[in-house]
């Protein structure tokens, strides 16, 4: 009986496993019967079984579509048949993709991250206002924020002031204003309660006897 057991390793390779090796044997069972009547019958066969196991998709815009274009797949676009939908073309399918280009941005000021150049940059179409001044203050807190997040337990409000003036070359300046910003302290204050849960968390678990 050990001598008759088959493993995975040496079975033909699933092209897409999910399906398992029954349905892919239906499908090269297809590809062997001689009259494309059949052969079509037997795919409209095995789309169906397809859809069956894949029930959570079937909300999916196109679904149908996609099952076709799974079983010309499987097949190693070697099943003819006629399709409701064009045919997937092996040379497209085998094709590598372009590189995927990341963005290279260098900021000056990495501590503050890129997402506040682009709210600045925001801030910089909006008309002035209440509404822009509000956004320009919430702006400066944030950056006070990440500012002391990095490795500081103050920072002066001038500071910050300076380096929004600079990040939006120029088009926002506060340095003369008289409202302050939060104070450090009221910043920081979530960032201690979200340490100090994790220390009871962690105390919880190494002061846990074990038997």
């Amino acid at each position: 009986m050990i001598d008759n057991l088959e493993y995975n390793t040496e079975r033909e390779h699933l092209i897409i496993p999910e399906y398992g090796r029954h349905l892919q044997k239906m499908i090269n069972h297809a590809k062997t019967r001689e009259t494309k009547e059949e052969r079509e019958k037997l795919a409209k066969a095995i789309i169906s079984v397809m859809g069956n196991l894949q029930p959570h998709l079937r909300d999916v815009p196109d679904f149908q579509h996609k099952l076709w274009d799974q079983l010309f797949i499987m097949s190693n676009f070697e099943l003819d048949v006629e399709s409701p939908y064009p045919k997937p073309s092996k040379e497209v399918l085998s094709e590598r993709p372009d590189p995927l280009r990341y963005p290279q941005n260098h900021p000056k000021y990495r501590f503050y991250g890129n997402n506040i150049k682009t709210m600045i940059d925001v801030a910089n179409t909006w008309e002035d206002g209440e509404l822009k001044e509000a956004l320009l203050y919430t702006i400066a807190n944030h950056m006070k924020k990440c500012f002391l997040n990095w490795n500081k337990d103050t920072v002066e409000d001038v500071v910050i002031f300076d380096h929004l003036y600079e990040l939006s070359n120029g088009k926002i300046d506060l340095r003369n204003s008289e409202e302050d910003l939060s104070d450090s302290s009221s910043l920081m204050r979530s960032k201690g309660k979200h340490n100090t849960n994790k220390k009871k968390k962690g105390s919880n678990h190494r002061s846990r006897k074990r038997h």
